[in-house]
């Protein structure tokens, strides 16, 4: 199933989910260094970068609604494709949360509770990055019908002998 959303013949959805899912678990990351006795300055970079995290992640879920939407109903794509949503929604609840309450407070540092629910979410995030992969390496979701190891470049119109299924 070819995309519905590109950029130059590609698919926008894979380029915008790499970062948000750096950006979040760099955040993690620097909080973990930051709890254990690190600069002090690493709980501020981390409250950034869950922010421009959940800012580009709702971009990934606009550009990815484009393609759950296309999938046919009663497939198993259909039904992946709306467990990777439903994960992707319960991953930005939780940033938004831990974000929610250290928007405020004296320090952006995350305390213990913050960080436990950062690495549920990070498992959660997990468990969808290989949904994503399941839907575009198995299925193929996402991926250009005329796609193969000699395939034209996506910038040239297809031929009509290259599409998959027609003889050539």
């Amino acid at each position: 199933m070819e995309s519905r959303l590109k950029v130059l013949g590609h698919p926008v959805h894979p380029m915008l989910v790499m970062f948000p899912v750096a950006l979040l678990v760099t955040a993690v990351l620097f909080d973990l260094v930051d709890t254990v006795g690190g600069p002090d300055f690493l709980g501020e970079v981390a409250y950034w970068n869950i922010t421009v995290g959940l800012v580009g992640g709702l971009l990934a879920a606009l550009a990815g609604t484009f393609d759950l939407l296309a999938i046919p109903s009663a497939t198993r794509a259909k039904r992946v494709a709306l467990t990777h949503a439903a994960a992707n929604v319960a991953v930005i609840l939780l940033f938004a949360a831990v974000w929610v309450v250290r928007l405020n407070a004296d320090s952006r540092a995350a305390g213990g509770a913050l960080i436990a629910i950062e690495v549920v979410a990070l498992a959660i995030l997990g468990v969808s990055a290989w949904l994503g992969g399941e839907l575009v390496d198995r299925l193929g979701v996402g991926v250009d019908r005329d796609a193969g190891l000699d395939a034209p470049s996506s910038l040239r119109p297809p031929a009509a002998s290259h599409r998959i299924g027609e003889a050539r």
